[in-house]
């Protein structure tokens, strides 16, 4: 007897991508759409009909986190739950985050086109405020579910306006029920981009992903004086500007000395923010990674003790708050194999690697076995308009999320 063909269809999938991206698209053909925006509840009601049209179950819980539930044989059972997220940075690309919910929709169309019934249930998922761009912290629907986070601080937390998260989830329409959220899956399958260029380096088709390294942000704030540009020796004043730019030289000159640490400084306000006035005060963000946790937690407790150090000599004041932090986390090895034979079984090269990035994952992994998939970026570009992916590399990946998820769904164990 004939085996069945099993593919996902990649025009529909490209053309849900290409609807997706009118919604907050950019001169450039990329996205702003921010977590509980207008457009973020535009982008969900659209979501929310696409799956109702796959004859899921639908519903939301009290952090808008949004679920689709494809009934299986034995519906008791723990479903398989599979997605990301649908918001995105201020000039984000078309496919972070965004491949992985539309392409977990694509594998329920795929099912349902060839009428597949599966032992477990599979559920997927879009993410409430996965990229932290509008509301901190990052990553807050997943960590809501994995109750990482407080809930009354979660809702009560603003925006850079002053708009409150909690208000803006009724606003918009998307807050639901705590009895709503995913209390108990099977395991969770995330499919994202790499956003970054090993896989286009190494000349794969597919990262299969064991794990996400660790993290630690830090906000630092240099204090000085302010004073006249114009009046003001160079000798007599307390330049916080000044001092904050020798610290943050230092700070990359220290991380080149340390193998595989990642160091950025990706937010800097000085204040007053005058032109002809000595600013006396600079704050900045300090974004450390590492994949082993007592390289990272040690590379950071040196910097404190030279900033604190630096500081104090130039007769200035130094406040280091700490952000997040989060420790290296590693993925199952049994679903990772189940990857690697779905990405073999098509002849799609592929390699193991880690994560540099925060993911959904990440939280999920704490409560339930986790695997994620990684397919390239082009020249490594994330997080701005030019990120891009070609759709060949995006029809693989969702084929191996599909034939991933059909193998998990019919598993009695992990």
């Amino acid at each position: 007897m004939k085996q069945q063909v099993m593919n996902i269809q990649l025009d529909r999938l490209m053309q849900t991508i290409q609807q997706s991206a009118e919604i907050g698209m950019l001169p450039n053909g990329g996205i702003c759409r921010l977590s509980l925006t207008d457009e973020d509840k535009k982008m969900r009601d659209l979501f929310l009909q696409w799956m109702k049209d796959c004859g899921l179950e639908t519903r939301i819980d009290d952090f808008g986190n949004m679920y689709g539930r494809r009934k299986g044989k034995n519906n008791e059972l723990a479903p398989v739950l599979i997605g990301s997220h649908l918001d995105t940075q201020p000039k984000g690309g078309r496919y972070d985050g965004v491949l992985g919910v539309l392409g977990a929709l694509e594998v329920i169309r795929t099912l349902n086109d060839l009428g597949v019934e599966t032992e477990r249930p599979i559920e997927i998922v879009n993410f409430t405020n996965e990229e932290g761009a509008r509301f901190q912290p990052a990553m807050l629907g997943s960590g809501a579910m994995a109750e990482i986070f407080n809930k009354q601080t979660i809702l009560n937390t603003k925006d850079q306006k002053g708009l409150v998260f909690g208000e803006e989830l009724e606003r918009i329409g998307f807050r639901g029920l705590k009895e709503n959220r995913q209390q108990g899956p099977f395991c969770f399958v995330e499919l994202h981009i790499e956003q970054g260029p090993v896989l286009e380096d190494k000349g794969r088709s597919i990262g299969v992903v064991t794990g996400i390294q660790g993290m630690s942000w830090l906000e630092a704030t240099i204090t000085g004086r302010t004073s006249h540009t114009g009046t003001t020796p160079m000798n007599r004043r307390k330049d916080a500007v000044l001092h904050a730019s020798k610290l943050i030289s230092k700070i990359y000159s220290f991380a080149e000395e340390i193998p595989e640490l990642l160091v950025a400084i990706g937010r800097i306000q000085a204040s007053p923010n005058v032109i002809n006035t000595v600013a006396d005060q600079v704050v900045f963000s300090i974004d450390i990674r590492h994949p082993e946790d007592h390289v990272r937690e040690r590379f950071e407790q040196q910097l404190k003790e030279y900033l604190s150090t630096t500081t104090l000599v130039e007769e200035m004041e130094l406040q280091i708050k700490e952000l997040d932090k989060i420790d290296t986390d590693s993925f199952s090895e049994e679903m990772i194999k189940v990857m690697e034979n779905a990405a073999e079984k098509h002849g799609f090269s592929n390699m193991r690697m880690l994560s540099g990035a925060g993911h959904d994952a990440k939280y999920l992994n704490r409560i339930t076995p986790t695997a994620m998939l990684f397919i390239p970026s082009i020249n490594g570009l994330s997080h701005c308009e030019e990120e891009f992916s070609e759709a060949a590399d995006i029809e693989k990946g969702v084929q191996v999320l599909f034939d991933t998820v059909l193998t998990l769904a019919n598993k009695e164990t992990l």
